[in-house]
């Protein structure tokens, strides 16, 4: 998922403090984890609707496995529903059930073990207040301009809202839905679309299977009135899905989709890991797209900026971003929402390299500095900050409160990681994390461990401070040269305010750039301490000192003093 464009524009002490940022996080990291006894299958999920009313009436097959023998009694999460009734699917036979703190409980009809499948069907109907949102048609001069919608959105814990589910991301199931529509309308969803049934009252049923396993706030749908343009990457289907007066956007927005595809797995050395990939407008959209597995929402507001010059890379990153959602979210998922930048940080990041692709380093370079840039404008204004391992993630309506952390450090921070352990190492240790962790849940431990593991280097502090604190650096640069020795004396303070977990000295590996008059020189240096030291030999006075001239650490500010002569 990614934030609406205009959000994304405005907006030894060191050890000692990288131990207790290391104890803390995983310390506190369990906590953010859910107990369950189940493992769900698969769902299978019919819904048709009460358009006058909002109303969504559901019956949902949920088949599930114990995790332990002797299992009589689950939860699953529902929030409003109005249930008709509660059944095991094999039998019909009546369960016990009750409902209570946004929850169903069932009572099942015996014992079963970890080796049993329970399928059991839901009936039940919902006015959701989150989940399907039902958009009204919109007319104009009594034309109708764009007709009404029904959509979803899931992340983080919007499914319970339209269908009893376990709904947190660290279990993955497979789905099929049955999507009732009026005549003219179309339905997209997770998936194949296995047939369209045509019903007596004239109404039509669209038939979706997804035989992927995905976490629950995945699973999506789309109501409208749509034309669709179809296209193909290799053998894998592609579709457009825009209003019927607005096709000749699709090659605008739409047009770098093959590419893209193309470029990430050639980055990661992992093909396209779904059977089709959709992308659909939707109006009055939250947020500026989706990645429902296989099956993008887009904000049409969002799409239409490439109508126009100016919009069109921003088009392309909002694309980019939920397109690499299909490797970094949806193949591997974070385990919980405290590590949600594993998901976001990589798709904000994909978004970068496919620019370095294809328009070179230098545009890679530019817009890991506008994430960098804008990261550190929100931390000095924003109250609400969380490392990338989000220690606030207990509240999940404030999930998305501070974005530019989650979205835009952590791109910037998987930025400084490749630099850190070298481009080929990065890109070697990415296919690893994805193919180990293929349909499973992550967490930030499983990244540290293929990046160590391919680089041999020991990125305790990296993560420390990067992952698990808060803040960034600030440098304060006084140089003193001395032309009689020609020795140039650096004085490096970081002067961040510490605390919590922003650390009083960050570890920087850095390269200094350095002009006279006769040469360019690069040093090597690293700051690791609150005020360090730096002395540095030269050929004649420097007119120019720039430190990470290649910018490997965006994150930082730096403040250069006036060079002075001592005499």
């Amino acid at each position: 998922m990614i934030q609406k464009s205009y959000f994304r524009l405005h907006k030894l002490i060191i050890f000692s403090l990288v131990f207790a940022c290391s104890v803390t996080a995983q310390t506190s990291l369990n906590k953010f984890n859910r107990v369950r006894n189940i493992d769900i299958q698969n769902y299978v999920i019919r819904t048709n609707f009460g358009r006058e009313k909002k109303t969504v009436f559901g019956d949902t097959i949920v088949s599930l496995k114990p995790l332990k023998d002797n299992l009589k009694s689950f939860e699953l999460d529902a929030v409003n529903l109005d249930f008709e009734s509660v059944k095991l699917e094999n039998s019909g036979a009546d369960l016990i059930y009750k409902t209570a703190d946004n929850k169903i409980f069932v009572t099942l009809d015996k014992l079963y073990s970890s080796t049993d499948v329970i399928a059991v069907r839901f009936k039940y109907s919902a006015q959701p207040k989150k989940g399907v949102y039902f958009v009204d048609e919109q007319r104009e001069d009594g034309k109708i301009v764009r007709a009404s919608q029904i959509w979803t959105q899931g992340e983080p814990e919007e499914a319970r809202h339209w269908f009893p589910s376990y709904d947190f991301p660290d279990d993955k199931a497979t789905s099929e839905q049955f999507i009732t529509v009026e005549k003219g309308e179309t339905a997209i969803a997770n998936g194949e679309l296995i047939e369209t049934i045509a019903n007596p009252n004239q109404t039509k049923t669209f038939h979706y299977r997804m035989p992927a396993p995905h976490s629950t706030y995945l699973t999506s749908f789309v109501i409208g009135t749509y034309a669709k343009i179809p296209d193909s990457y290799k053998n894998i289907p592609l579709g457009y899905y825009v209003y019927t007066d607005k096709t000749s956007i699709v090659p605008k927005a739409f047009g770098r989709t093959k590419d893209m595809m193309r470029v990430f797995e050639e980055l990661t050395k992992v093909d396209f890991p779904f059977n089709k990939y959709d992308q659909t407008i939707v109006a009055n959209f939250t947020f500026g797209g989706m990645e429902n597995v296989t099956a993008t929402t887009m904000a049409d507001t969002e799409i239409f900026l490439a109508d126009f010059e100016f919009g069109r890379r921003a088009v392309e990153d909002l694309v980019a971003h939920e397109l690499a959602h299909s490797w970094f979210g949806n193949l591997l998922t974070c385990k919980n929402w405290a590590e949600l930048w594993l998901n976001e940080g990589f798709a904000t990041y994909m978004e970068a390299a496919y620019r370095e692709k294809i328009y070179g380093r230098k545009s890679y370079i530019s817009k890991i500095r506008s994430n960098a840039e804008q990261f550190m404008i929100d931390d000095l204004i924003n109250k609400k900050r969380h490392g990338l391992f989000n220690a606030s993630a207990g509240n999940v309506d404030m999930l998305f409160d501070n974005p530019s952390t989650t979205y835009q450090k952590g791109g910037a921070v998987i930025h400084t990681l490749r630099e850190t352990v070298g481009t080929d190492n990065f890109w070697k240790a990415i296919n690893i994390y994805l193919t180990r962790h293929r349909f499973q849940n992550v967490e930030t431990g499983d990244l540290k461990r293929v990046m160590e593991e391919v680089s041999g280097v020991n990125l305790d502090w990296f993560f420390a401070q990067w992952v698990y604190g808060t803040g960034h650096p600030k440098l304060n640069i006084k140089q003193i040269y001395n032309p009689q020795t020609k020795i140039l004396e650096l004085t490096v303070s970081q002067v961040q305010s510490s605390g919590n977990s922003t650390p009083a000295a960050f570890v920087l590996p850095m390269e200094i750039e350095i002009i006279t008059a006769l040469e360019t020189k690069t040093e090597k240096i690293e700051i690791k301490k609150r005020i360090e030291r730096f002395s540095i030999k030269l050929d004649g006075k420097p007119s120019k000192i720039v430190f990470d001239k290649d910018e490997k650490i965006p994150i930082k500010r730096v403040k250069y003093e006036a060079l002075t002569a001592t005499k």
